[in-house]
């Protein structure tokens, strides 16, 4: 699925969004539809990826920022200068910060994108009015970073034509990844129209590969202030990236306030 889908998708997806947030509690805001969402992109991808979520949004008068994570999109950093997942999510806590102290925002992640909506969920929760996964990885309290990243390794095929980099030599762990146009086309974008597939091959960048123990240190999720968030999983029926089973296992280990299927 590319980010949330191709034209259908995505319309489904802000149909979703409205109704999920017309029950969002709303304090500071002055019109009660009226919303300010943070999207967050998945692996490789940017805030580029969200051009037609932004543009519908917008025109039902929604206030919308598309965030790019370190060395995503035309954020300029590289993948080496990203050492840990803390300065990958750097860019969404930095904006998170500069926030009005009484404006809230529903954040809404994809992909790897949901381990930083759940960063922002513990450093900021009293300004997350909900946070939205959309087929996105979703830690929490009980459910570890690290069990998170190795269940999904176990259960999903990364292998195809996608591209890993071994900056630290063939016998180091591997340093990043980056899709390949196959996997691309067969996996991620297979519902999207082409012109879609042909941007995304051309803007993807490598994404840093960071080990389980450091993600697990510094992604401490906690029930007082994570676990205080409203929070919503959607999943589509046609997610040939993240398959069902796993979705299915990630919810029952965390479960979310509420789920909606996205046919």
């Amino acid at each position: 699925m590319a980010e949330v889908g191709g034209k259908k998708g995505i319309i489904i997806c802000i149909v979703i969004l409205f109704f999920l947030t017309e029950n969002a509690t709303t304090t500071g805001q002055s019109n009660r539809n009226n919303h300010h969402f943070v999207l967050v992109h998945g692996s490789c991808h940017g805030a580029w990826s969200w051009y037609k979520v932004v543009s519908l949004l917008r025109s039902f008068a929604q206030n919308v920022t598309a965030i790019d994570l370190a060395a995503s999109g035309i954020n300029p950093k590289q993948v080496s200068e990203v050492p840990s997942i803390s300065d990958y999510h750097r860019p969404l806590m930095k904006f998170m910060a500069s926030l009005p102290p009484l404006e809230k925002v529903i954040l809404v992640g994809h992909s790897f994108g949901g381990l930083a909506i759940s960063q922002a969920m513990e450093i900021f929760p009293h300004q997350v009015t909900l946070s939205v996964f959309v087929t996105a990885m979703m830690p929490g309290p009980g459910l570890n970073i690290s069990t998170l990243m190795q269940e999904m390794l176990r259960r999903q095929d990364f292998q195809q034509d996608n591209l890993y980099t071994y900056d630290n030599g063939p016998n180091n762990p591997v340093t990043a990844f980056t899709f390949g146009p196959k996997f691309l086309a067969s996996k991620v974008y297979q519902l999207s129209p082409p012109e879609d597939l042909a941007l995304a091959t051309s803007l993807i960048r490598p994404l840093g590969i960071y080990s389980f123990e450091d993600m697990s240190r510094l992604l401490k999720l906690s029930i007082k202030k994570y676990g205080s968030v409203r929070r919503v999983f959607v999943m589509p029926d046609e997610d040939n990236v993240t398959p069902k089973d796993i979705q299915e296992w990630m919810i029952k280990g965390n479960p979310p306030d509420e789920r909606r299927a996205m046919n």
